[in-house]
Parts: structure tokens; C-alpha cells; sequence
């Protein structure tokens, strides 16, 4: 055999190794993607993770607890759900906590109500097997103001959940939260590694979107990819999903994407489907 031959399987086997161990982007499915389905009664929070494989053969879903809102502590309930997941071969990874009252709260005796509704729902993502729970940081007053009560519930929060070994994950999801810089600065004055971002690429309003996922990202412990409806081409009609690629890989990000589909078009599986697609071409 020749070296030239020799040269020429070497460079096919490389080759071929190369593209067999690429890995491919791990994708995950918001509840909220379905929320149609789910608040009219043709799907139900427990047949969820069943769904999702069936309908998308996607291995992971984010729990929202608008679903099982008084169901966090009941383990007969969560047995059975996280029994469905493991039928269906379903990852949980977190659960979007909301309507536990405001982590912003000018008022200390208010604001820690909030924060001891919110520890359930650590245990609960604890008993599914979840790795953080998602948390909102309402409240009114100043920015500065708001800024020392969201400080204080994350750390109480991520105390917390740092003995449970669940994150606290904090979205851009309206109010000051908002504000990339604002945000930053909360969760940096908590510094706790128990304590992360979750860039959702819509919900910034007054903010560039792009920007704001970038000052988010060195602090991500999600990615909440949301879409909103598609041109001829399958790209989503608002957000720049090749942009938005670029900015999560450039940081080094290898968690899972999560689908959020939230158009106006009615057919949820739809959406879901070409939001996926669109995820799987960009990333």
C-alpha cells in the first residue's frame, strides 16, 4: 500500500470520526408552549412529558406551576409525574415558579412570605430530579429599591437551594428584570454559584434583545429560545435565531435550549415543531 493511500485513509477516517462525534444541540420544551392545550383541558400537566416525546421525540421539558399550582407538596402527585417521566424517557429540568408572591418587596415581613412559598417549589424540583427552579423578581418601587429586596430573596433562595442542589434561574420576564444591566447587577451583588440567569430572547421591550442576551449569558444556567412566528423561509418573524446562536456559543454555553413557542397561530404543535427545527439549523 502506498503512502498516498495511506494519507487519504487517514484523512477519511478523521473525517469520519469528526462527524460522528459532533454533538448535537440538546433541546428541551417550555410547558408554556403549550399552555392552550393545557388551560383548555386537552392536555394535562401529568400527561405532559408524554406528549412531548410522542408529538416532538424530545427528551427534556421545563415544568411551569401555574399547571400543578397545589400540587407542590403533594409526593403522591409528584410520584406519579415523575413516574410519567421516566416512562417516556423525559428529563425534567426545572420548574417556572409563578404566583408565590413578590421577591422584590419593599416590605420585609411581605417579601419573606413570598420567599418561604417559593422553598416548596425548590423541593418539589428536587423531588423530580430537576437541576433548578425559575424564579420572577416583582415588585414595586425604585430600581434601587427593588434591587436590595430582590437581593435578599436570592440569597435566602439560593441558600436554600444550594442544599437542595437545585439553581435559582432568574428571566428577563418583565418589570425591572427587564433591564439587562439592572439584572446583572442583582445577581452579581449575590454571587452565589447557586444563582444564575435564564436569557429568554423575548421580554426585553425597551432593551436591545441581542445585547441583553450577551450581558446575560456569562451567567446562564438555561436558555429560554422563544419564537414567535416563522416567514417562508422557517426563520422566526421577530427574533434573529442565527444572532442569537452566535452569541450563546460564543460564551461557551452547552446547556439545553428551551422551546417557547408563543405566537399568535393556535396550532401549538406547530409552532413547537418549526421553533425546534429552526433551534436544530441555527445551533
Amino acid at each position: 500500500m502506498g503512502f498516498k493511500t495511506i494519507f487519504l485513509g487517514l484523512l477519511i477516517s478523521v473525517f469520519i470520526f469528526s462527524c460522528g462525534s459532533k454533538e448535537e444541540v440538546k433541546i428541551s420544551i417550555a410547558e408554556w408552549s403549550l399552555h392552550r392545550k393545557l388551560k383548555s383541558g386537552q392536555l394535562s400537566n401529568l400527561d405532559f412529558p408524554a406528549y412531548v416525546r410522542e408529538h416532538y421525540n424530545i427528551g427534556a421539558v421545563e415544568f411551569v406551576n401555574q399547571f400543578f399550582f397545589d400540587k407542590a407538596n403533594d409526593t403522591v402527585y409528584l410520584s406519579q409525574l415523575k413516574d410519567n417521566c421516566l416512562k417516556s424517557n423525559i428529563q425534567p429540568l426545572l420548574i417556572m415558579v409563578d404566583g408565590e408572591g413578590d421577591l422584590a418587596h419593599l416590605n420585609d415581613s411581605v417579601r419573606n412570605v413570598a420567599v418561604n412559598a417559593h422553598f416548596k417549589w425548590i423541593k418539589a424540583a428536587r423531588f423530580l430530579g430537576c437541576h433548578a427552579v425559575r424564579v420572577n423578581l416583582k415588585g414595586e418601587g425604585t430600581e434601587e429599591e427593588c434591587k436590595s429586596s430582590s437581593i435578599k430573596s436570592l440569597k435566602a433562595l439560593s441558600n436554600f437551594g444550594a442544599q437542595n442542589q437545585i439553581h435559582i434561574v432568574v428571566e428577563n420576564h418583565g418589570g425591572n428584570s427587564s433591564n439587562p444591566n439592572w439584572l446583572i447587577d442583582v445577581i452579581q451583588d449575590v454571587n452565589h454559584k447557586y444563582c444564575g440567569t435564564l436569557p429568554d430572547f423575548g421580554n426585553f421591550y425597551k432593551y436591545d434583545r441581542y445585547e441583553g442576551v450577551r450581558l446575560m449569558m456569562p451567567f446562564a444556567q438555561g436558555v429560554s429560545a422563544k419564537s414567535h412566528g416563522f416567514n417562508a423561509q422557517g426563520e422566526d418573524t421577530i427574533v434573529n435565531f442565527e444572532q442569537m446562536s452566535e452569541i450563546v456559543k460564543s460564551n461557551g454555553y452547552n446547556g439545553f435550549i428551551g422551546v417557547e413557542y408563543e405566537g399568535p397561530n393556535p396550532n401549538e404543535d406547530e409552532g413547537i415543531l418549526k421553533t425546534i427545527q429552526l433551534i436544530k439549523k441555527h445551533f
